[in-house]
């Protein structure tokens, strides 16, 4: 039951991750170029602290490292959205103390030796993870000393390449580490990179080139209306 609990979560974390993704993608996609919505952000920061709890009960550190180091910039995206001061400040209290408390339980507690020392995960398994996370992470970094030199939240095309190749990294490594969140997060996130990097590079809208197929209008049509 625990075992179950514990993916759950980690699928919880990785669905808000993918949804954060095709948001980003179709409100992309409609414009014809990269934006960066303040909803990315939003979510990105839910998804972490589901994420990170995720990796400390799973002992694994790999995760726990990457969830810790991004965290910070979620919030600082939004703060140059103008997002964050709007936020309720029971939200923004609980997205401040959340992460610093699993900070100080880990280390006063003695649970950060268990993840440090998984017996689960060889040596090599666990640098590959590590350096798979940072490389994924690193993109966050290079966006925000970006989105810092540009004075608003962007996402340009060195965050997409980076994606790809960190995702593919983190792919290998969930095989090894037999982590169907993982695998099944990065499976599906890679189109939506590359999908990016080819909008950087103006190949246009994918949803302009389906509205130019006459049948395929029409039943996306049709669809739309019973949404409504």
């Amino acid at each position: 039951m625990n075992n179950i609990f514990i993916i759950g979560l980690g699928f919880l974390a990785q669905g808000l991750f993918f949804i954060r993704t095709i948001t980003q993608w179709f409100k992309s996609e409609k414009e014809g170029e990269v934006l960066s919505p303040i909803v990315y952000w939003q979510i990105s920061l839910v998804a972490s602290i589901i994420m990170l709890t995720y990796g400390i009960l799973r002992n694994d550190f790999a995760i726990v490292v990457g969830q810790s180091l991004v965290y910070t910039i979620y919030i600082r995206n939004l703060q140059l959205k103008g997002a964050w001061r709007r936020m309720h400040w029971i939200a923004r209290s609980l997205a401040v103390l959340v992460p610093i408390s699993y900070l100080f339980w880990l280390v006063f507690s003695g649970n950060f030796n268990s993840i440090f020392r998984n017996k689960d995960v060889t040596l090599f398994w666990m640098i590959w993870g590590i350096v798979a996370q940072l490389v994924f992470i690193s993109r966050f970094f290079y966006q925000w000393i970006y989105s810092e030199r540009e004075k608003e939240s962007l996402l340009p095309l060195g965050f997409w390449i980076i994606s790809t190749f960190g995702s593919l990294m983190i792919f290998t490594y969930s095989i090894a580490r037999i982590d169907p969140v993982l695998f099944a997060s990065h499976s599906l996130g890679l189109f939506v990179y590359i999908r990016n990097i080819l909008l950087h590079y103006g190949r246009g809208s994918l949803f302009t080139k389906l509205n130019r197929i006459p049948l395929l209008n029409k039943l996306i049509g049709k669809v739309s209306d019973k949404i409504k």
